[in-house]
């Protein structure tokens, strides 16, 4: 299928005319996201020109193997030229190519790499993966290292689509503030007033990461259950949360922390050693309930109250955790299905909007969502060396 904007080309290139391509209007860009769940990579097309979206194109989900999994397990909390890191950066560039080489019409691919590590503040970021390497497969132009600069500069380089989740609130028709909440591997909140006129402006948007959220349920799951997450919540629904180890885990100094603040996928990893003299049922319950309180406190940093709650993410999947998240935020909370979005695909159709700022020269990142000094354009586009 041709994804080319009424009027354009399908197929059509950057390459030496980028800067002519940039000064046009909306054009499809197709992204793709490899999360902290490492359960696969999702890919979607998006027509936008960096500020509106125009509309939403197909979409396609790459499965990781059990296999392939380990391996990426392996690679987590490593930095480039350690062991195993060349590994991952092999699989998750062959992985993307797959999904990606399915799609026709695409003029720019945004390609976030998956996270190894990621230490603000310390030895930076680590996303495996290298985008000149996938433009020369694809023969399309990639933006990528979406957050390096963000966190050379002093940001949390995290999270970054509250730039798409502003654009997303005004193709919504959203007119009060509300928050999207992402219940990945991580768990992140971006808070957006639609009433500004754009996320540069001061007020329009706060981010940040609340605390884990899938990426340690899926970690006992497998531990104990050799499955790779807790599906409808059905382990869950059989336990109780434990309130001391629930009261322990709330302890961390994390919590308090004024936002903008973000996490690595591994932050919590003793989270499994507060449930570890708990049964199966009670252990998949409490590390739920940690995962849903982390987002009552993050609730807490919100400038204003929010209208409503929409989920992204695996997490809006589990109803035990859509459950807990109702029964303790005072508006509603449903998942962005409701309201005409794709829940599995919003972070892969955000970097497909990331793609197109970072090839327009525009901002991608700023003080309220990652807490760099000023705005940021992150990112770097690589053409194809073969022509």
């Amino acid at each position: 299928m041709c994804f080319a904007p009424a009027g354009g080309v399908c197929g059509a290139r950057f390459g030496a005319g980028m800067k002519k391509a940039a000064d046009q209007g909306a054009i499809w860009a197709l992204g793709a996201m490899s999360g902290t769940s490492l359960d696969g990579v999702d890919a979607a097309m998006l027509l936008s020109d960096g500020h509106v979206i125009e509309a939403f194109g197909d979409t396609a989900y790459r499965p990781y193997s059990a296999a392939e999994q380990s391996v990426l397990r392996a690679g987590l909390g490593r930095w480039p030229g350690d062991e195993g890191v060349a590994e991952v950066a092999a699989l998750v560039e062959r992985a993307h190519a797959e999904v990606l080489g399915g799609f026709e019409g695409a003029e720019l691919i945004g390609f976030h790499g998956q996270t190894l590590a990621h230490d603000p503040g310390g030895r930076g970021t680590h996303q495996a993966g290298d985008g000149a390497a996938l433009a020369d497969r694809l023969g399309v132009p990639v933006a990528w290292d979406f957050r390096s600069s963000d966190v050379q500069l002093g940001g949390q380089g995290a999270p970054l689509a509250p730039f798409f989740h502003f654009a997303c609130a005004k193709w919504i028709g959203a007119t009060q503030p509300l928050c999207f909440l992402n219940m990945g591997g991580v768990g992140n909140i971006t808070w957006v007033d639609p009433r500004k006129a754009g996320p540069e402006e001061p007020g329009a948007l706060l981010a940040f990461d609340t605390g884990p959220a899938n990426a340690p349920l899926n970690d006992l799951m497998q531990e104990r259950r050799g499955l790779a997450y807790d599906q409808d919540g059905t382990l869950a629904a059989q336990g109780e949360v434990v309130d001391g180890a629930l009261e322990l885990f709330l302890d961390d100094v994390y919590f308090p922390k004024m936002p903008p603040k973000s996490l690595d996928r591994d932050a919590f990893a003793d989270m499994l050693e507060l449930v570890r003299e708990l049964d199966d049922a009670d252990a998949a319950a409490t590390m739920t309930g940690m995962a849903a309180t982390a987002v009552m406190l993050g609730l807490d940093h919100c400038p204003s109250p929010p209208s409503q709650v929409l989920v992204t993410g695996g997490g809006r999947h589990n109803p035990v955790m859509m459950q807990m998240l109702q029964a303790g935020i005072d508006c509603p909370v449903r998942p962005v299905e409701d309201m005409g979005l794709n829940g599995d695909m919003l972070e892969a159709q955000a970097f497909a909007y990331l793609a197109i700022r970072v090839a327009r020269g525009l901002p991608t990142s700023g003080p309220e969502t990652t807490g760099v000094s000023a705005l940021v354009g992150g990112g770097t586009v690589s053409v194809s060396s073969k022509g």
